[in-house]
Order: C-alpha cells, then structure tokens, then sequence
C-alpha cells in the first residue's frame, strides 16, 4: 500500500486543522470544562464542516467521502483535543435525524460493561446502547445518573448509571459490528492525533527550554525520548491508515485484524507519548497550566473506546491463528 496523500487528501487534512485551530485553539478547550465538555454552537459548527457527514452520500446531504478520508478528519479532531461523543455522532448519522448537521449530540454506551458509564450525560440528545442482539436508542433525559466526582478527563464529565432502559431498537448485530469497526478506526484515529500532538509539543519545548547554556533536545537523553514518540506515532498512523483503506475495500485485507491492530498501536502510542511528552517538560509537565496532561488524561480514556488492550492483542492473535 501506498500511504503518502494525494493532494485533495492533504487539502483536507490542512482544511480540518485550520477549522479546528479556529474552533478549539487550547484556550477555549480549557473553558469548556466549565460547559461538561460541549458547547452547543461550536458543535453545530463541526456539523456545518462535515465533520459528521463526510461519509453520507452527497444525494443525502453528505460529503460522499471514505473512511480514508475520516480518518485524516479525526486524527486532527484528536490532535485539538476535541471534546465530546464525535465518533457516536458521526457514525449514528445514517440512523438518527439531526446528527448529520449538529443539531444531535449522540452518546454511546455499551450495555453489559461494568461500571455503566457515560459521558456528558445532560448534553446528550440520544444515547445509543450497543449489545450482541443489537443498537437501541434510549432517552439521556430519563436515566437516572450519579455524576463522577472527579473523572479521569476534566472535559469529559462521567456519570454512573442506576439503571439502563432496554430501549428502542432501530438496528441488528450487523449494525452493531459496523459501528465497532467504524468507530475503532475513528478512535484510532484520534489517538493517533494524540500522539502527533504530544510529539509536537515535547520537541517545539525542547528546541525552546536550556539547561547548563544548551537547549535540552541537544542532550541525547531527550534526542531518545522524542525520536520514539516520533516512531510510535507513525507506526500508529500506517496502522490506522492501512484500517481506514480497507474498511473502504475489504479485499485490501483482513479488515478485523487491521482495525484491531491500528486501535492497539494508536492507544499505545497515545499513552506512551503523553507520558513521554511530560516527562520532556520535567516539572513544568506535571503542573496544570501546561496542556500535557489533558492530552494523557484524553489518552487514557479514549483507550477504553471500542477495546481494551488486551482484547485487542488477543483479537489480533486470534487473526493470526
């Protein structure tokens, strides 16, 4: 396969990271913690750029693009630490009126998991229930929620469900694997934005910060350290472009071991970077002002999205079998 990007590929790249340095530049992220993570209008405005209906058909009011492109899309959603549930929404498009353009915000929840967990429960519009028999649509606004007290992501407000409705089925099993598939490219993709980002942030420090006269990325101590992020980060993103590409056409390969395997890289290299990315700031790293740790926090809790890690190594063996 042939991973470099074409020039619309790279036009839309560029497009969606102008869009999200407009729409989310870190001040603005911070402030919406006060909001649960989601502002209406900057979520009607992700709607107005695609972000949700790059895949429907143009006959439909959609862009009529690939899971190629989605990728490249969500990977810089990723990097601007975007808040919100943008990969239940994107893929509930087909199913639910009002996602394709912003007007519904659409959660996700998978029924069986322990805790029962969902975020931003109050902005929620719909919440979609995934199990083996099906996809069921629940109204957010008649669950009864325990708010986390602190949870793992400060733009990310957790609430612990007393109980989850059977709800209305609008789908089977097949829809179910689909949104599994989707969304574990989708979420691959973010973290690989993660981890571009953390990379980008620990080298832009180190070429900035000096120790005893000298810059400290001219220390080969932290030359190691950003040269692995920056290996862990591509390796990610070859495996969740080579998943995107055949999520297009499945006869590229073997679609279930490559979204697995990409979902696994890109969790990894998300956690690894963030940490690294600390870590190249020293003390500075640990504090609140600096953004490193909202991109590890943002990494551990997009890691148990769509598969935990040893699922997924185990989902890949199983392939390899």
């Amino acid at each position: 396969m042939n991973f470099d990007l074409g020039d619309d590929e790279r036009a839309l790249q560029q497009g969606m990271r102008d869009v999200c340095k407009r729409l989310f530049p870190m001040d603005r992220v911070r402030a919406l913690e006060d909001a649960g993570g989601i502002d209406r209008t900057l979520w009607h405005e992700l709607g107005q750029a695609g972000v949700f209906s790059l895949r429907q058909p143009e006959s439909e009011g959609g862009v009529g693009l690939g899971m190629t492109e989605a990728a490249l899309v969500y990977e810089e959603l990723g990097r601007a630490l975007v808040p919100g549930p943008v990969i239940s929404t994107h893929l509930s498009v087909p199913l639910i009126e009002g996602a394709l353009d912003g007007e519904r915000v659409v959660g996700l929840i998978e029924r069986g998991r322990t805790p029962q967990v969902v975020g931003q429960l109050p902005a929620l519009d719909t919440l979609a229930v995934i199990d083996p028999k099906g996809l069921w649509l629940v109204d957010p606004q008649h669950l009864g929620a325990i708010p986390v007290a602190q949870p793992m992501d400060p733009l990310t407000p957790m609430y612990l469900l007393e109980h989850l409705p059977k709800g209305e089925k609008v789908a089977g099993p097949k829809e179910v694997a689909r949104w599994r598939r989707e969304g574990g490219v989708l979420a691959a993709a973010m973290l690989v934005g993660i981890a571009s980002a953390c990379t980008e942030a620990a080298v832009a420090y180190a070429k900035e910060r000096k120790q005893f006269g000298r810059p400290i990325g001219s220390f080969q101590a932290v030359k190691h350290i950003c040269a692995d992020m920056l290996v862990r980060e591509e390796v990610a993103r070859v495996g969740t472009y080579a998943a995107a590409v055949m999520c297009d056409d499945p006869a590229a390969g073997d679609v279930e071991r490559a979204v697995a395997g990409a979902r696994l890289l890109a969790g990894d290299a998300a956690m690894a970077n963030a940490k690294a990315s600390i870590q190249v700031h020293g003390g500075m790293g640990y504090t609140w002002e600096v953004d490193a740790h909202l991109y590890l926090k943002r990494a551990v809790l997009m890691s148990t999205r769509f598969g935990k890690s040893d699922d997924l190594a185990e989902a890949v063996a199983s392939c390899l079998a």
